[in-house]
């Protein structure tokens, strides 16, 4: 049940957005408008605006860790290093896939494979989203193999509809509170999220 805070969110893409509106329904709170969805360098270059808004209302910004640096906080120091008090700005290592891939038994049931496929420490991959494609490619189910694995020969690093079927899984099946035992990221950014949640009451 959402909650009667409303929390702002700005995010990389159409899938980190699926996440945060998950995010903030789970933390009792009720997803506001949602920014971004341009990329890595296009926040760097708004995050100061977002900053400024969340003096005086909630906010979340959810940025993937990459090969940017080897842990969250010299990206967040390097980001934002004065937070205002509304804002609540988190980085999920190394992608938003690990969080995903974290709830093992939901996503091995979604993608149609063997749960032992998936990995133990999702947070220590090197390339979520390549895993993410891996396992698809495994898929006893050919309309996931279709939607979420590239075609030969593409050039591209994943399937026509890879993000609308995380979309999906993220919104109906995702569990956060399940994948928080496992993706250490997450757990903090839901501690964040409950801690902003309580404060703007």
């Amino acid at each position: 049940m959402a909650g009667g805070t409303v929390i702002s969110a700005a995010v990389e893409g159409i899938v980190d957005e699926a996440v945060v509106r998950k995010l903030i329904a789970h933390s009792d709170a009720t997803p506001g408008d949602v920014y971004g969805r341009q990329g890595k360098s296009y926040l760097r270059q708004k995050i100061a605006g977002y900053n400024n808004a969340a003096k005086r209302m909630p906010w979340i910004v959810l940025v993937d860790l990459d090969r940017d640096n080897n842990c969250a906080p010299p990206l967040r120091n390097a980001w934002l290093p004065q937070p205002a008090s509304y804002m609540c700005f988190r980085v999920a290592v190394r992608e938003v896939e690990a969080w995903l891939l974290a709830d093992a038994e939901r996503l091995a049931n979604f993608l149609g494979v063997a749960r032992s496929r998936l990995p133990s420490n999702p947070e220590r991959l090197g390339d979520p989203k390549a895993t993410m494609v891996k396992l698809a490619r495994a898929s006893r189910r050919r309309d996931i193999r279709e939607d979420m694995v590239p075609r030969s020969g593409s050039g591209r690093q994943v399937g026509p509809a890879y993000s609308s079927r995380l979309i999906e899984f993220a919104s109906a099946y995702w569990r956060p509170e399940v994948a928080a035992g496992r993706a250490d990221s997450l757990k903090r950014a839901m501690r964040s999220l409950k801690r902003l949640v309580r404060g703007a009451a």
